[in-house]
């Protein structure tokens, strides 16, 4: 499986926003986005802000989909072609793909910091969904679908550290948390307001569609 061995902060600078690739230190003034003097593109031209073409708006939009999830290129595209295969909006059917990833679901219930992190979790054998081992990342969850921890001390005592980090987070209205267990589950599908970075997912689906 590959993976990107970069800075993760040069992506948000690229996109000029912020991709919470980092977790908490994302929120505080280390993140570059923060600092306005490396507030520009990564690069050594990256101070050039020209106006950017119908394709270069696109691109940008794709790319900040296809960086916030993790994703490479295949496996982005392998997303886009199921959800044109779907009736309905393909742009909120591709977004509700990807919210519906394992990784992700980890990430918004709190028992990892990131998308990276929770990867991390599901490759060491630490997640379980009803009770059987699931070491894939982009296992798409379904409606029912309870997640629990490695019964281990080690396992455990992360996912509550991760938590207990973060007091004050509430869970998505699509998932129900119960951080003593601790355990997750998918009572619901997710809609378009839970993503949580601005995207306008036509622009994304007219770059896939060319």
């Amino acid at each position: 499986m590959g993976r990107y061995l970069g800075s993760s902060c040069k992506h948000c600078r690229r996109e000029g926003m912020k991709l919470m690739l980092k977790g908490v230190r994302c929120e505080t003034a280390k993140c570059p986005i923060e600092k306005k003097q490396r507030n520009l593109a990564p690069g050594m031209h990256g101070w050039r802000k020209g106006r950017a073409s119908e394709y270069g708006v696109r691109l940008r939009e794709k790319q900040k989909v296809k960086r916030y999830y993790g994703l490479f290129e295949r496996q982005f595209m392998r997303y886009f072609h199921k959800a044109v295969r779907v009736k309905g909006n393909t742009g909120e059917i591709l977004l509700q793909l990807l919210e519906r990833r394992l990784d992700n679901v980890l990430y918004k219930s709190n028992f990892s910091p990131s998308h990276k992190a929770a990867r991390q979790l599901i490759a060491h054998g630490c997640i379980y969904i009803k009770g059987r081992k699931v070491n894939i990342s982009d296992y798409i969850v379904k409606i029912g679908d309870k997640i629990t921890v490695k019964n281990s001390e080690k396992s455990i005592k992360k996912i509550k550290g991760q938590l207990e980090s973060n007091p004050n987070f509430t869970a998505q209205s699509w998932l129900q948390v119960d951080g003593e267990k601790p355990e997750a589950t998918v009572v619901a599908l997710p809609g378009r307001d839970d993503v949580q970075i601005p995207v306008e997912e036509q622009l994304v689906v007219e770059f896939c569609s060319r």
